[in-house]
This record gives structure tokens, sequence and C-alpha cells, in this order.
């Protein structure tokens, strides 16, 4: 294997060690323009997957060993990394993605942020679910023995780069803070859209890990164009769990791939979703035209490239004149926007087209379609249809990735429940309304709880803030796992079971179950919480 360099070299780094060239090479491309960027990248072999799978095995009990102070130590040292590379990484993702530098920056301290975030989780330390149950030697029939049990690692984790967050969902994000917070290896699956930002948030992990004295196989990234090497990565014996954000069929394949193998493993794939916006008569009739320009912001941001755009929106049929005409007036004045990649481009102008020619859904505003151009653009439009062709048609509820949004026109209450209980499941819904309209919507509330992950009131969905309490989930298909989120604290969850130690001696206990309660966590002691030591 190679030695290390400054600049873009376009191969895996597996552990410390940079990999050979292969023979299957492939190239970002600028979406703006068109043109491939340097270097060339090279998938992975087969043996340099299993040498990235095993070196995470071999990693994974010293790594899981660490106290929660020093993972957090860890975690700080790759933001740190991080932010002194920040300039090259966002001026490289500008390149592969299109995306402004200021967005960039924003995902970069988003990407920063969320390290940070769990860093504090780790040094406070209640997290594990710390329970203790003290042994009763006097209980009748049969004496109790002393229970305790808390969370733990499972093992090397395959996490997949995300398209539309080359930093906070990738090499770097979320996925990978919640493993490796848990104490979990990571192997990282890199996505062939930017694979230089990639290889150079990589190298900051990897530096990370270094100089925290770790293991290398805490580590390592893996390149490919196609689906060759993520496939062999979730079918490796060594990897316990799976985390993707991407779309349906690649999610649902994933799905497939980690439940098929001999010893099946978690797959959690965020795979999208339209994310249902209801607005009530009431506030219609008092700002129909600043919700038609808040919404056309929302559904439009980023070009539409967020799992969060407002996808169908129910809006009262006889309340809704001026908001549909401020809406189609907006839309239509708007021009093209760049889009992440031309194969994105190009599937949602094949979704454009289809929804026109089946002819289920009416062209409210925006362009039909964009002549060929080197760049990789889309259009906003907005759709409209009546609830009886959109309950009909099901397929109109589907996710369409971009600029686009659907309007169907609801009748009375009792129309907009049945449609609500129609949906699947989705990582959002946002009910907007006045006072008066959420006091009589507890049914439709009530409804949306066991259809979303998220319920906003007069909001809009395209904003995911990274904190304790946010749930970035949903029932499928949005994710594989409703019960689960890939955003916030609770994402560390997701990589851990429960062990229980029955009858253990003080010392032989992690110390987080310890009599003494040395770390003074919160934990549930006979079936109270305390900080107390038991």
């Amino acid at each position: 294997m190679a030695s290390e360099v400054s600049e873009i070299v376009g191969l895996s780094l597996v552990g410390n060690q940079i990999c050979e060239r292969g023979e299957t090479a492939f190239r970002a491309v600028n979406p703006a323009n068109g043109q491939e960027l340097e270097p060339r990248f090279y998938s992975a072999s087969a043996i340099e997957i299993d040498r990235a799978a095993g070196l995470a095995d071999e990693a994974f009990p010293a790594f899981a060993a660490l106290s929660g102070r020093e993972r957090a130590a860890f975690l700080r040292r790759i933001a740190d990394e991080l932010t002194r590379a920040g300039s090259e990484i966002v001026e490289r993702a500008n390149l592969e993605t299109g995306l402004p530098l200021p967005r960039l920056q924003g995902e970069l301290g988003r990407t920063t942020g969320q390290l940070k975030l769990f860093a504090e989780l780790l040094e406070e330390g209640s997290w594990v679910n710390a329970r203790i149950d003290e042994a009763q030697p006097d209980r009748k029939p049969i004496p109790r023995p002393d229970l305790r049990s808390m969370l733990r690692p499972l093992g090397p984790v395959a996490v997949f780069g995300a398209s539309n967050f080359p930093l906070a969902f990738s090499v770097a994000g979320g996925d990978t803070a919640s493993a490796l917070a848990a104490g979990n290896p990571v192997v990282v699956k890199a996505h062939p859209a930017h694979p230089g930002t990639s290889e150079l948030a990589a190298r900051a992990v990897r530096k990370a890990v270094a100089d925290s004295g770790l293991p290398s196989g805490v580590f390592s990234i893996l390149f490919d164009a196609g689906i060759d090497v993520g496939v062999s990565l979730v079918r490796h014996p060594a990897i316990k769990a799976v985390a993707f954000t991407g779309s349906a069929s690649a999610g649902q394949a994933l799905m497939k791939l980690a439940a098929d193998r001999p010893e099946p493993i978690p797959c959690y794939a965020e795979m999208g979703s339209t994310n249902p916006l209801f607005i009530l008569p009431g506030v219609m009739k008092q700002r129909s035209a600043g919700l038609a320009q808040e919404l056309q912001a929302s559904f439009t941001l980023g070009s539409g490239q967020f799992c969060t755009k407002p996808g169908v929106v129910f809006v009262p049929e006889h309340e809704s004149e001026q908001f549909v005409e401020t809406l189609r007036t907006g839309v239509s004045a708007l021009s093209s926007c760049g889009m992440l990649t031309h194969g994105i481009a190009s599937k949602y102008w094949r979704a454009i087209q289809q929804r026109l020619n089946a002819g289920d859904a009416e062209l409210l505003g925006g362009q039909e379609f964009i002549a060929e151009s080197p760049a990789a653009l889309g259009a906003p439009t907005v759709f409209r249809v009546p609830l009886d062709e959109f309950l009909e048609h099901p397929e109109l509820g589907e996710e369409v990735f971009g600029p686009t949004t659907l309007l169907v026109h609801y009748g009375s209450k009792d129309d907009l429940i049945d449609a609500a209980r129609k949906l699947h499941g989705h990582l959002t819904a946002t009910i907007h309304g006045t006072e008066e309209d959420l006091a009589g919507a507890g049914e439709l509330v009530r409804i949306l709880e066991t259809k979303v992950g998220r319920i906003l009131f007069n909001g809009f969905p395209t904003g995911v803030e990274v904190s304790h309490a946010m749930v970035h989930g949903g029932p499928f298909p949005a994710t594989s796992d409703g019960r689960s989120t890939s955003v916030g604290t609770q994402a560390i969850s997701r990589f851990t079971r429960p062990i229980c130690y029955q009858n253990f001696m003080d010392a032989a206990l992690p110390a987080e179950l310890r009599r003494g309660n040395p770390l003074g966590i919160m934990r549930l002691v006979n079936g109270g919480l305390t900080r107390e030591a038991q």
C-alpha cells in the first residue's frame, strides 16, 4: 500500500493505510457545468473490503472499552480536524455538488456541532440507561439476584454517505458520529457523487484516530462508483449494523441484504418522504397569500433536495383561491435551479413528465421541461388534484426528489381525516391552523402520530434541529425502523444493545453500574431514578 500524501489521491483509506489503484476507476462530475473533476477514484477491491471490516472487528474490543470521556475527547478531535480542513473541504464540496459555499459552510458547522453534542452526551454519561435491581436474598419463595444492565455497542457499523448532504449525512455525519459515540468502529462507503469531499473528511477522522492513540481500524473509507462494494460490505460477517440515507429502492435493497445474511443485522435506512402538510380552513381565510409564499420557499429550498420537503399539501377547496393564485404566480416566475447530480436531474424530469402524461394532476405553475444543458438543472413546478383523484391514484403520494409539490383540494373535515388515515409512513407531517383550528384537530393529530416521526404546527419541515429531543424518522417506507431517529442524540441507541450483569462483584462491573456510582450518572435503581450510590 502507498504512503500518505497531501493531495486527494482517489484511493480507499483502510485503517492507517492508503489502498492501491484498482481496475475500476471513476471521476466526480461538476453538476454546474458537466465537467469531470480530477483525480480518478478507484473502487475498493474485495481484499480491501475484507481488510477494512477485519480491522474494524479487531479494533472493536479496545474502542468499546473506552470511557465515555475518552470517546468524547475523540469526537471533539474529529470536529477540530474538520474545522482545520474546513476551507479545503467546502471548496471541493462546492465543485462536486454545486451547492453554494454559504450552505456548505453551514453544513460543516452542523457536522462539527453534532460531533460536539454527542461528546457532551458521553461526558454526562446517563445515556447508557443504567438499571439496577438490588438483590433481595430474603424474598420468598425465591431470592432475587442482583441485576444491573446498560446499553453496550454492537460492533463495526457500515455507514453509507448521502448525496444531498455531503458533510452532515456523509463520512463524518450523524450516522458516523452516533456509531462512534456508542463505541462502534465505522467503515464508510463513500457516495460516488462527492468522493473528493469524502476523502478530505475521512482524512480528518483518520488523523483524529491516530492522535487519540486508537486502533487504526476504528475508521476506514471505501470508494466505489457502483453497488458492489456496498453489497460486499453489508454481507461481511464482521459488520453488525448498517446506516443509510438515500432512495427507497437502494434502502430497501440494503434492508434485504442485511436480513438475508446468515446472521441478520439491523439496517437503519432513511429513505425519503413526501411530508404531508395540512392547511386548515381558519388559517387559510386569515393568511392565504403568506402561506403560499412560505410554502414556495420551503419546497424550493435547496432545489427541493431535502428529505423533509413538503411534497403533498392538503388545502380546503372553498377558501384557497388567493393561495392558489399566489403560488401559481410565484412558481411561474422562478428560473431553473441547480441539482446535485445529472442523474438526480434526469430522474426529476422523468417524474414530472410521468405526472403530466398520466393526466391525474394538473400543472398549476412552472416549466414542463428544460432543454439539454451541460449543467444538472431542475425547475420548480406545482401540481394540483382533487382529493378523490389523489386517493384513487396512490402513486401521486410518492416522493419526487426535487423542487415540486402537489396541492390536494379537500372538502370537509371528514374528507381530510379519511385522507390522513390512508397515508403511509413519512418523516414529518405539518398542520397549519388557528388556535381554534388546532383545538378541533385532535383526531387528525392522533392519526398523524401513527404515520410520522415529527409533527409540526404552523411551521415548515425543511429544517431539522440537531438536539436531544429531535426525531428524524418515521414508519416504513420513510425509514426501515420507525422506532429510531437518525438525527439528534437519541440516534446513539440504534447501535447498542442491552447487557445485564447478574451477581457481579463491583470491580468487574462497568463504572456506570458500580455500587458507588463513581460517574454520578442518573440510574434507575429499584424502579426509581436517582444519582445516589447504590
